[in-house]
């Protein structure tokens, strides 16, 4: 868009969208790009069937950086300081507010960023007065994907696998895809970093990736999150 149709786009959009990734190591099978693949993709779903539940969603670029502290010891992956994202989510949030938008909808696609952007939307909410709502997209869909894959189908597992291979096949290294090797942890130890949990660097069994059952849960989850913000109105 010019300035000029952004002026207009912000004034009629129900909710402005920062869609939320990272750019971070996804195993040996999987592109850095993972996060910010999905945030893009996924949050372009919700745009694209937003008119069908009377909502109209104005997308802005997704966010490629995160918190990722936790995965820097594997090459690729780019961090930024938790206080440091927290103040550039602010930063969108109060850019957003100035032209003119209603409501700020964070969609986060990656889980360091969740205590971050809860920090930053109480912000955006007391300090500048704009009303924001939250989707962790996996909340949304937990169930259905439980229920598939079971307990272990996070990082780099069963789930973002189906996911890029349902949109970008061609950046999945089908060669490589195996059963992760986990290391246990402590019981008592509440932070490690990625390359003390697994050797590979993911979790799960990508092996085990379902791309047509994600298709299903990608239509299913849109709806269900639509569903949820035009509740909220």
């Amino acid at each position: 868009m010019t300035w000029e149709e952004a002026e207009s786009a912000f004034e009629t959009a129900d909710y402005v969208v920062l869609p939320c990734g990272s750019t971070e190591q996804h195993s040996l099978h999987l592109p850095t790009s993972v996060d910010t693949l999905r945030s893009s993709h996924l949050s372009d779903e919700l745009a694209e069937r937003a008119p069908a539940h009377g909502l109209d969603l104005l997308v802005l670029p997704p966010l490629p950086y995160g918190y990722s502290e936790h995965h820097l010891p594997f090459a690729g992956t780019i961090t930024l300081d938790a206080d440091t994202y927290q103040e550039v989510v602010v930063d969108i949030g109060r850019s957003v507010k100035e032209h003119g938008a209603d409501r700020f909808l964070i969609t986060n696609f990656h889980a360091g960023n969740i205590e971050p952007h809860k920090l930053a939307i109480d912000r955006l909410q007391r300090d500048h007065d704009l009303p924001t709502r939250y989707v962790n997209w996996t909340d949304f869909a937990r169930e259905e994907l439980e229920e598939r894959f079971g307990d272990e189908w996070g990082h780099a597992g069963q789930h973002e696998t189906s996911v890029i291979e349902h949109y970008r096949p061609e950046l999945v290294r089908e060669e490589k895809k195996q059963p992760q090797t986990m290391r246990a942890p402590a019981d008592s130890e509440c932070f490690r970093y990625f390359d003390d949990l697994t050797v590979e660097g993911g979790l799960g069994d990508p092996t085990e990736s379902d791309p047509a059952f994600v298709a299903d849960v990608i239509r299913e989850t849109t709806d269900k999150i639509l569903g949820d913000l035009r509740d909220g109105e």
